[in-house]
């Protein structure tokens, strides 16, 4: 596999890293901030402390490397059209977390009347939940097929259920008000955990099947 290959498959591996330290070290300087209670979203609403630089810290640079992971997977498997269109899926996923960094959503990020950067914030957050889903979805049939891993199909099927369970306690938790902020960073942590577990099997694999050949090759040759 080319450096080039290795460094944009790696971006997956950096992601969740990144995610945990960016909203970490962001909402520091929010006073008074609710990881357990509060979206991840409200460090950037409007009238946020943190409104003026929270997006240059998550969104825009996760969305980079959505971007750019996503490339190393096409490029890594791109004699499969399943895999081809996780790889947009997930391109899909970087180009959402730079809308919804952009679009910052209202203060509280749940007005009785939402204004156009709160309403185009909300359809970024439901592309980029919907696309990362679909791409874990896609990998519970390529696992198997590409990385000869049975327990990679596993572990993508249990994360899929994850996501979706999560979404739906979090609709219930944005009811009542509490620990939406909790099943928000479960379900997101999931996915971008899934990202990297990718990563990580995308590039065994690709070391694992060179020596394999290399193997096969002496011993045809012996």
């Amino acid at each position: 596999m080319k450096t080039i290959d290795r460094a944009l498959l790696g971006f997956g591996i950096l992601i969740p890293f990144w995610l945990l330290l960016g909203v970490a070290l962001t909402a520091r300087a929010y006073p008074g901030y609710s990881h357990l209670d509060q979206a991840m979203s409200q460090l950037g609403a409007v009238g946020a402390p943190t409104h003026g630089f929270s997006a240059w810290v998550n969104n825009f640079p996760l969305g980079m490397m959505f971007v750019l992971f996503a490339i190393g997977v096409a490029r890594r498997f791109k004699a499969s059209r399943m895999a081809l269109l996780s790889a947009a899926l997930i391109f899909v996923h970087g180009l959402a977390s730079f809308a919804a960094g952009y679009f910052s959503c209202d203060q509280g990020c749940a007005p009785i009347e939402p204004s156009v950067s709160q309403q185009s914030h909300n359809l970024a957050g439901l592309v980029m939940f919907i696309s990362l889903t679909l791409a874990g979805v896609l990998w519970t049939f390529l696992g198997k097929s590409l990385l000869s891993s049975s327990r990679f199909v596993m572990y993508s099927a249990i994360s899929v259920i994850l996501a979706i369970v999560t979404v739906v306690l979090m609709a219930t938790a944005l009811a009542d008000g509490h620990l939406f902020g909790l099943y928000q960073r479960i379900n997101y942590g999931v996915s971008v955990v899934w990202i990297a577990s990718l990563a990580v099997v995308a590039l065994q694999d690709a070391r694992d099947k060179p020596r394999g050949a290399a193997v096969l090759a002496q011993r045809f040759r012996g």
